[in-house]
């Protein structure tokens, strides 16, 4: 089940007051000084204290009947989530999420709402930043539509296969949702050994058809995930981990089940319209988008996702802050990005 209403929201403003005191601590010592490398700041200890309370509730095993099934009979809704950011602006960003059929893997519900990010980025806590917004999608999907709520969620990012203790987006918005995550991401996070050597490229070199992976077994000697070619026409393989609430083995052949292109139906579905969303719903300097601040570093690139079936003018009020409104007619013109579409989506 989802969580009390009121939960993300809280958890959101708890951070934003962590992070300003530590900030604040952090900054005490005067303007001029600078914390050695390495140092972990006041903020961070405390992120991290509580990313290790959310941590011991990781499940990574099977919860559902369907898992155990080898076709995932019973399994009939399969969700995306994702949070983007408007190009140029690293606190005007777009929650949103999407409900496929499975197996017909068409799309059943889309929402997608303007919301604006106000806690600082911190390195390797790029979740606590994103995910509350993220639940209060599923908590509206929860309210609207309740038959219609996902069986599994498919995040475009990391689970186990994390920089901080093994704990990633997929695996924070598993346990604040209760439900089973899995996280999928284009690029290899470099962490506990893993590197993109040339003994990672033989591996990749050696996968010959869609369906065919590898593990990723850091030195530590923990499998943290697994390396897919999802799709026969692309050599790129996409690198799939442990969320919440399922085991490797089933997460890999789920996600595998769910391409039909190189990214798995619901998060590139997703991606196709966000992008139309935002170019439809804001004004033409932002019909670009941006992977929005840490996700390079942390190697989760950013899709976008859909729009409402009830769609406003560009003219409607976003409800944003005024003072953001006024932000958003300001910005110079720029190039927007092309919509995704399966050509090119399936030679990458």
């Amino acid at each position: 089940m989802f969580p009390a209403g009121g939960k993300a929201a809280a958890h959101r403003k708890r951070l934003a007051r962590k992070r300003s005191h530590g900030a604040q601590r952090d900054g005490a010592a005067g303007a001029g000084d600078s914390a050695p490398l390495g140092a972990v700041t006041g903020a961070e200890l405390g992120t991290g204290a509580e990313q290790a309370q959310l941590k011991a509730n990781v499940i990574e095993e099977d919860t559902e009947e369907w898992q155990k099934d080898s076709t995932f009979a019973g399994l009939e809704r399969v969700g995306g989530v994702d949070l983007s950011y408007v190009k140029g602006n690293d606190t005007v960003a777009c929650a949103s999420l999407v409900v496929l059929s499975y197996p017909e893997l068409e799309v059943l519900y889309e929402d997608c709402q303007m919301v604006t990010v106000s806690a600082p980025y911190l390195a390797g806590y790029l979740a606590f930043r994103e995910v509350p917004f993220l639940v209060e999608a599923a908590q509206r999907l929860q309210e609207r539509e309740p038959g219609l709520r996902p069986q599994v969620l498919l995040v475009d990012g990391n689970g186990v296969l994390h920089h901080r203790a093994g704990f990633g987006v997929a695996c924070h918005l598993g346990v604040l949702t209760d439900l089973p995550c899995i996280g999928v991401a284009k690029n290899l996070l470099q962490v506990d050994g893993l590197a993109k050597d040339e003994q990672h490229k033989g591996q990749i070199r050696d996968l010959q058809m869609g369906g065919d992976v590898f593990p990723l077994r850091g030195t530590s000697g923990r499998v943290l995930g697994m390396a897919l070619r999802s799709y026969n026409k692309s050599t790129k393989p996409i690198y799939v981990s442990v969320g919440h609430r399922t085991c490797l083995e089933s997460a890999v052949r789920l996600v595998q089940s769910c391409c039909r292109y190189r990214i798995p139906e619901p998060i590139r579905q997703a991606d196709i319209r966000s992008r139309e969303y935002i170019r439809t719903h804001l004004s033409s300097p932002l019909g670009g988008t941006s992977p929005g601040p840490g996700r390079k570093e942390e190697a989760e690139p950013k899709h976008y996702f859909g729009p409402r079936k009830t769609l406003p003018s560009p003219s409607v009020n976003l409800g944003l802050p005024p003072p953001m409104e006024s932000e958003l007619q300001e910005v110079s013109t720029g190039q927007r990005d092309s919509p995704s579409t399966p050509g090119t989506q399936g030679t990458s």
